[in-house]
């Protein structure tokens, strides 16, 4: 022990001793929800020695009675212990069931019923990143269950409730609990669902506004209708980007936000995103001060995520600045091995409670009085999106000078993967003859998408293009005329696409065609698994024209 200021401290080095010998019944477990400490009065109650129990995954040391076919303990622990990860907040259980083994006189384990009263609470570290989940429990069995060798005394107190009826109504609230839970999770699931049947409804529109908006404006219009056509794209980009907001918090919320990381160059994602602000900082009187783009600092991120947080940390403080203003972006590494981007305004500056509720969804602080455009999700997201590459944003704001947003990421270690992003980028749409003609079978039901391709292919007049509107139709088509290419849509009136594109793969005569998938459906899972399942690309809708036309030309023009 030390002294400090007349009283002892504990030395650090004690600390685990104090925790093991806390008479609470406690787990910590790491972000894989394994058991790394324990308290002496968990594993009594559990009936379980700390070598069964440290480095071990909770469910393997506390499975679930396979006596009981109705047994919950591990799912409702799961999905508990899933919340916390998914909303970074504190989550109390209803009261469960969850029996523990033990020993019986031939040495073979057999369950023991217990009641738990279980709270799950996360542990930040100094970056805001999960480290620990603290589980804690209370043994409430002798609330819930009444034993044989204490029966019910005569002499209670007149008026006193009996056991069994505490016993009752402790069971009744359970119930009710564990039912309430049910309701939110279906409720979620089923916001989840329309938000993924959204997408798909939206940007099936999206595809002709957006893919004719752009074929007009490779056509040469006059002045002003060339610029009405520019604006219908700039607002219906807008749209799109809203609508992919939505989506991405719905995926967070449910844990199904994934990222691919690998080692990209910070100054050629920045400049990608001061160019899509660009026009909006010329609007603002906005000026952009960027790193040299002969730096080469490189960090760990997916390229696509950082280029979103950095549009929308480029975009806040353009509309958020003052005419004449600056936006001011500084690169720095740290000893620590990361590589900091601080994206500094000129604007009014935000007030110490604003700070408090900037990451926060749907918060736009005093935004809508300034009649600045938004949903407020652009933060939110931006921060989720950070923490899932392994880094840090963290905002700092003077009152009437100006706001500083920092990302920290990790240093990339090596230059092996870096991929440069502007080398994946299509270029604009030229027209181009192929040596030989080609044929291409496109498979959708919709008449405006058809036209639009059609429309799109006359900057490929080597392209023949066939439609089908049915599945089993473009089946009778792909097997007698063998095409080059088919292009498949996911929805058709008669059989899904996927079960056509498993068709096609089985056969012999159809099996080496490229099939390139044409997709409202923008979730990574839905993209992995139909590559997985045979496609040899996959493009989102609303289609990018030149995007279409670069990956046909991969596949046809060789």
């Amino acid at each position: 022990m030390n002294d400090h200021a007349g009283g002892p401290l504990v030395a650090i080095h004690e600390y685990p001793t104090l925790f093991r010998q806390s008479p609470t019944l406690m787990l910590v477990l790491d972000p894989d929800l394994n058991i790394v400490e324990a308290t002496n009065a968990y594993l009594d109650a559990t009936l379980t020695t700390r070598a069964q129990a440290i480095g071990r995954l909770i469910f393997d040391v506390f499975p679930d009675n396979p006596e009981d076919p109705q047994a919950t303990g591990v799912a409702n622990l799961r999905a508990s212990l899933e919340r916390v990860l998914r909303h970074r907040s504190p989550d109390t259980m209803a009261v469960q069931r969850y029996d523990v083994r033990r020993p019986n006189d031939h040495g073979q384990p057999e369950f023991e019923t217990r009641y738990w009263s279980p709270r799950n609470v996360p542990v930040f570290d100094p970056s805001g990143q999960i480290i620990y989940i603290l589980h804690r429990a209370e043994d409430v069995t002798d609330f819930v269950k009444t034993p044989p060798e204490a029966p019910q005394s005569p002499v209670a107190a007149p008026g006193a409730p009996s056991v069994d009826l505490l016993h009752a109504e402790l069971v009744r609230r359970t119930q009710e609990l564990q039912a309430s839970n049910q309701a939110l999770r279906d409720a979620d699931n089923a916001k989840t669902e329309f938000l993924s049947r959204a997408s798909h409804e939206l940007r099936t529109p999206m595809n002709s506004v957006l893919g004719f908006a752009h074929l007009l404006t490779i056509q040469n219009l006059d002045q002003p209708y060339h610029d009405w056509v520019v604006m219908i794209l700039k607002a219906g980009r807008h749209l799109l980007a809203l609508l992919d907001d939505i989506l991405d918090i719905s995926r967070i919320e449910s844990g199904h936000l994934t990222v691919s990381t690998q080692n990209v160059p910070v100054v050629s994602i920045l400049g990608d995103s001061a160019d899509l602000v660009r026009t909006l900082a010329q609007d603002h009187d906005v000026t952009m001060r960027l790193p040299p783009g002969s730096d080469q600092t490189r960090v760990t991120a997916d390229p696509n995520r950082l280029r979103q947080v950095l549009t929308n940390l480029l975009s806040n403080a353009v509309k958020y600045n003052r005419p004449g203003g600056t936006v001011t972006v500084d690169l720095s590494s740290t000893p620590g091995g990361s590589v900091r981007l601080t994206v500094t305004d000129t604007g009014r500056g935000i007030t110490p409670d604003g700070l408090r509720k900037l990451f926060n969804p749907f918060e736009r602080l005093d935004a809508q009085k300034q009649g600045i455009e938004g949903t407020g999700l652009g933060l939110a997201l931006s921060r989720h999106l950070v923490e899932v590459m392994n880094g840090t944003i963290m905002a700092t704001s003077t009152p009437g000078t100006g706001s500083s947003f920092t990302v920290s990421l990790p240093a990339a270690t090596d230059t092996a993967g870096v991929q440069d992003p502007a080398a994946a980028d299509p270029r604009p749409p030229v027209k181009r003859e192929y040596r030989e003609t080609r044929q291409v079978l496109y498979v959708e039901d919709v008449t405006d998408n058809v036209i639009l391709v059609e429309q799109a292919l006359r900057q490929r007049p080597s392209i023949t293009l066939t439609p089908a509107g049915l599945g089993t139709t473009a089946l009778r088509q792909a097997y007698a005329e063998l095409p080059d290419l088919i292009l498949l849509d996911l929805h058709l009136p008669d059989i899904a696409g996927e079960e056509v594109m498993r068709r096609l793969r089985t056969e012999s005569g159809t099996r080496q065609i490229p099939i390139v998938i044409l997709t409202a459906d923008a979730t990574r899972n839905t993209s992995q698994r139909l590559l997985d399942a045979g496609a040899d690309a996959l493009l989102t809708k609303p289609v990018d024209i030149p995007l279409l036309l670069t990956t046909l030309d991969q596949f046809l023009d060789n």
